[in-house]
């Protein structure tokens, strides 16, 4: 079996895949267009999000089986498409769950405690105790929207506070022993926190909106490590503008290209011009999942996942 590699990753992958007695071909910076022309010579794909594979790809691959991803979503491919003409699907949200658990665990005590807005004051020579004054975690209810494998290792990592974590998701009986898992209505009334954890589907797609923020009972901190376009930047400004959003840490963003590579497809535009000027905000360029640890992992989970469909 012949595989292209498209994106770079951990070496392991390409080398385990050659140990079990697959072709492995690297082509990291052909225009797309030339490995359409050259695809149908592959039985199998792996890329992380260069490019879209859309129908016409998928039509050219001929002899394609599999498809797999170096991450959790699967966005940048037509998934039903690929399924119609029996291509085997392959994300590895397994491989980086932790890494995502643990930075947003990391945006969020950051936000109560201000500390990169302290960081820089005390950078600059000021020492305002009192207007840094943070906010203790314990006591909140953390709500998580999403709760498949990175809503269920961040509700993990805060069993060691004394809060209480409510999930919400479209799919029935997700609960476990680290949230509760509770209708939109009781969300929405209760919780002080709430983080995203949703794939980019049609439902997910500008979610978080302002109609969405307004039903919310109480004011309230906003995480997000899922995808930037759930979330419409322009109305979240409106609602730190206001305060019924107390903070927010994006580790996406609504501007980015679909290949996460880069930032802006046009002019900086004006909601994110706030954003970085705002002390209650935190921004990282989409790296959650993107740990020495994980990139490891993600490799090891897409080499297991093949050799268990085709080995």
């Amino acid at each position: 079996m012949k595989i292209l590699h498209l994106d770079t990753n951990h070496e392991l992958l390409i080398n385990q895949l050659n140990d079990l007695g697959y072709t492995n071909h690297e082509d990291y910076s052909s225009s797309k267009e030339t490995i359409e022309a050259k695809i149908s010579a592959y039985d199998g794909i792996v890329i992380r999000s260069r490019f879209t594979i859309d129908k016409q790809f998928l039509d050219a691959a001929t002899n394609l089986k599999f498809i797999g991803r170096v991450g959790a979503g699967l966005e940048n491919i037509d998934c039903s498409y690929a399924e119609t003409k029996g291509v085997y699907l392959i994300s590895a949200p397994e491989g980086n769950r932790n890494a995502v658990g643990e930075h947003a665990l990391g945006m969020l005590l950051s936000l109560f405690n201000k500390l990169n807005k302290a960081d820089a004051e005390v950078r600059n020579g000021k020492w305002l105790r009192e207007e840094n004054r943070g906010v203790e975690l314990d006591g909140k209810i953390v709500g998580l929207i999403g709760y498949g494998n990175m809503g269920k290792a961040f509700a993990k990592k805060l069993r060691g506070f004394d809060v209480d974590v409510l999930c919400y998701d479209i799919k029935d009986n997700v609960g476990n022993q680290n949230a509760k898992q509770a209708s939109l209505q009781e969300f929405q009334e209760r919780v002080d926190v709430v983080s995203l954890h949703t794939p980019q589907t049609p439902l997910t797609l500008k979610m978080i909106n302002a109609d969405f923020i307004k039903a919310f009972k109480k004011p309230f901190w906003l995480i997000n490590t899922a995808r930037g376009k759930s979330v419409v930047t322009e109305d979240l400004v409106s609602a730190l503008k206001t305060g019924k959003i107390l903070g927010v840490g994006l580790d996406v963003l609504e501007y980015e290209k679909a290949s996460f590579e880069s930032l802006f497809t046009s002019d900086m535009p004006e909601a994110f011009q706030y954003l970085i000027q705002a002390d209650n905000v935190i921004l990282s360029p989409h790296v959650a999942g993107w740990t020495i640890e994980s990139k490891a992992r993600l490799a090891q989970t897409v080499v297991d996942k093949i050799k268990a469909r085709f080995h």
